[in-house]
């Protein structure tokens, strides 16, 4: 017989410690989808503005008009940031280039 029964005959086996079982990961919330974006052209010599608050296609239609593309000035609404952004001149060119003239 082993020893330890003579020495230890009534010692409690150790009681199992509860673990709570692992979180599962949430899933990832879908991205809200983004706003359409909304413009406003001003006219650089006389400071008018030609267009307030309209959609792409209206943009391009009205820049199909325009001679030169030094002659407005497009901006961009952020809803982020409440605020309309100046284009820069690249992204004035990309909008340029997809006008529709006449």
């Amino acid at each position: 017989m082993p020893l330890d029964r003579f020495e230890h005959p009534q010692e409690p086996k150790p009681e199992k410690i509860w673990m709570p079982p692992k979180r599962r990961p949430r899933e990832p919330q879908a991205p809200e989808p983004r706003a359409p974006r909304r413009f406003r052209v001003l006219d650089v010599v006389t400071r008018r503005m030609l267009q307030e608050d309209a959609g792409v296609r209206e943009t391009l239609a009205l820049l199909g008009g325009v001679e030169r593309i030094n002659d407005v000035n497009v901006s961009v609404w952020e809803p982020g940031d409440g605020r309309w952004r100046l284009l820069h001149i690249d992204e004035q060119r990309l909008l340029w280039d997809r006008r529709k003239t006449d």
